[in-house]
């Protein structure tokens, strides 16, 4: 447990893309465009902590197979990728997190799983530069984003959604120039270009019990 009594808080940026056509569904709970959903979201955090431990500079990712609206409970099929630089330690508080055992919103994220097909490490790059993202994931899955824009420049963005976690703060309206994932072994594999992306400032605070 953390000094300041929370069971987890969580801070930094969240990169997402799927099969879907711009702008995505899920976002606003509506049924994916073609019926399914292949997608990742991947988490980057700045600062954080998980009962106690230390998470800042490390990131997750879940690669995902939702079969018809997102919201619906034990319904996906999801791998879950670790940053290869946690500890041991590290490993263990982000799987505990994200697989929903201390509660609070990840809990209820974890409720959307049916099935974790794999829980393992995997070296990572997540960066998000002047509204551009780029996620790469071994070789295993790759990514690279670019936000809408106005007429006068100002990136596109989404707020108050069914998924926004920080009050007031925008997603941002993307499109993947391409996103590919090559996880045979977890019949896992696709190649997309033109679709869907989302990039966000992401945060979250859980009180343990």
């Amino acid at each position: 447990m953390s000094a300041n009594g929370a069971a987890y808080e969580l801070e930094g940026t969240l990169l997402e893309a799927c099969s879907c056509s711009v702008l995505c569904p899920c976002w606003i709970g509506e049924d994916p465009d073609h019926g399914t959903c292949e997608s990742v979201n991947a988490y980057h955090f700045e600062r954080g902590t998980i009962a106690g431990v230390d998470v800042s500079g490390l990131s997750i990712a879940a690669v995902n197979l939702i079969p018809g609206n997102v919201l619906t409970p034990a319904s996906w099929r999801q791998a879950l990728l670790i940053d290869d630089r946690a500890t041991d330690g590290q490993f263990d508080a982000l799987r505990d997190a994200f697989q929903g055992k201390l509660g609070g919103p990840l809990g209820d994220l974890a409720g959307l799983v049916a099935e974790w097909l794999a829980v393992e490490r995997a070296p990572m790059r997540h960066e998000t530069r002047d509204g551009q993202g780029v996620l790469e994931i071994g070789d295993s899955l790759s990514a690279q984003m670019h936000p809408y824009k106005s007429l006068s420049g100002a990136t596109t963005t989404l707020r108050d959604t069914v998924f926004s976690t920080v009050p007031g703060s925008p997603a941002y309206v993307a499109v993947a120039e391409h996103f590919r994932v090559k996880l045979p072994e977890y019949g896992m594999e696709w190649s997309f270009e033109g679709r869907n992306a989302i990039q966000s400032d992401w945060a979250l605070r859980h009180e343990a019990a």
